[in-house]
């Protein structure tokens, strides 16, 4: 399921990271579903840990910065979806390495991106559009 425009928030910074975070989730589960070697798969959960604290960083600077009224229900929902994602790492790893864990996390990890991109996301560009 990739990026597509209609989830596109109206700012560039945070559309872009969107896009990149799609394109690792997609390579993520491609990867798993061929089977592929557990070191590429450890290495691109690892990337999108890492990219999802980056973003989500950038993301509530961003919304500080403009002022943003639901920075604190954006910051819960960044911090619950860390934690999500910590939990699919540790069990991937404690599986030992089992490939069914990043497919049964495939829908759950787009699902919320989705949902979350959807529904609070684009409020930011709106209210950005209309602070400026």
């Amino acid at each position: 399921m990739p990026w597509t425009p209609n989830l596109s928030v109206g700012i560039s910074m945070i559309d872009d990271q969107h896009k990149m975070w799609f394109q690792k989730a997609e390579a993520l589960f491609e990867a798993g579903k061929n089977n592929r070697a557990k070191e590429y798969v450890g290495e691109l959960l690892d990337f999108l840990d890492d990219y999802t604290k980056k973003h989500f960083a950038d993301e509530e600077k961003y919304m500080l910065s403009i002022q943003y009224p639901g920075y604190q229900e954006q910051k819960a929902a960044h911090t619950a979806f860390i934690t999500q994602l910590n939990k699919i790492k540790s069990d991937y790893n404690s599986s030992g390495g089992n490939l069914l864990v990043i497919l049964n996390a495939n829908q759950m990890i787009l699902d919320w991106l989705t949902k979350h991109i959807s529904n609070m996301d684009k409020k930011i560009g709106e209210f950005a559009k209309k602070a400026h």
